[in-house]
């Protein structure tokens, strides 16, 4: 399946500043992402850095990384990822796959399954990713996002709860995971350009707006979300200075293009 991927990469960040451009192995960290990505998919599948700054823009170009300079104004990356695709002049029936770039430890094996969703389900707008929870303390974390799919794997929840509630087990709290295993959220998602252009567009959802999830406002307006289940946990991203040193590590005990 032919795809395109974007990587949007914001240079501000509370948490951790320049976070795009931070080291990682001697690579800055979009970079790296980037590299990761091509070097896992097949050569026709292109890959381009959405950037909000021109020192991201360089610091791509000197590595021979493809990049757009989007505007900086933008409220959420979905906007970004929508202005991407009108610059490199997608068809809306064009897939995209949006790879975070915090995630330099990637499966690529994940994003080609994220995209292939949109081939299996046809009357899907977008694709995402999930995994099984076996920590009672992950099911009950609010910033682990869990998903509750239909028995053809479209999406039918998603929430900062722990779902599906056993009722006749939770009643007194949650001491024990349900059966069969809940579902963690990854986020990578996939889109028809036609679907991604217009979300920026679609009111807020009450739903989105309680659980702060903004997949869930796809749903309420009615669309559908296929999920990949993954038998393993992605590696781990880069949102603080302790993910990234642990990232560094990782990295530097396996190789530079760590797996």
């Amino acid at each position: 399946m032919t795809y395109t991927v974007l990587i949007p990469a914001r240079l501000a960040s509370t948490r951790l500043p320049n976070k795009p451009l931070v080291d990682i192995a001697g690579l800055p960290m979009v970079v790296r992402v980037a590299q990761r990505v091509k070097a896992g998919l097949d050569a026709s599948i292109r890959v381009v850095v959405a950037a909000d700054d021109a020192s991201i823009v360089a610091a791509c170009e000197s590595h021979q990384i493809e990049c757009l300079l989007t505007r900086v104004d933008h409220p959420s990356g979905s906007d970004r990822l929508a202005e991407a695709c009108s610059l490199l002049g997608l068809s809306d029936d064009a897939v995209v796959v949006n790879v975070q770039g915090d995630e330099p430890l990637i499966d690529t094996g994940l994003v080609s399954a994220v995209a292939d969703l949109l081939q299996a389900h046809p009357h899907a707008t977008m694709g995402t990713a999930a995994h099984a929870i076996h920590d009672v303390a992950d099911f009950k974390n609010p910033n682990v996002v869990k998903v509750v799919t239909d028995a053809s794997g479209l999406a039918l929840y998603f929430s900062r709860a722990p779902i599906a509630w056993w009722r006749d087990r939770f009643a007194n709290g949650i001491d024990t995971l349900p059966d069969p295993a809940p579902l963690r959220h990854v986020g990578i998602y996939s889109y028809r350009v036609g679907f991604l252009k217009t979300f920026p567009t679609l009111p807020q959802a009450p739903i989105e707006v309680v659980e702060a999830l903004e997949q869930l406002r796809a749903m309420w307006h009615g669309h559908r979300i296929a999920v990949h289940v993954s038998p393993t946990a992605p590696g781990p991203g880069v949102d603080t200075p302790e993910d990234l040193e642990r990232v560094r590590r990782l990295i530097q005990d396996k190789g530079s293009m760590a797996v």
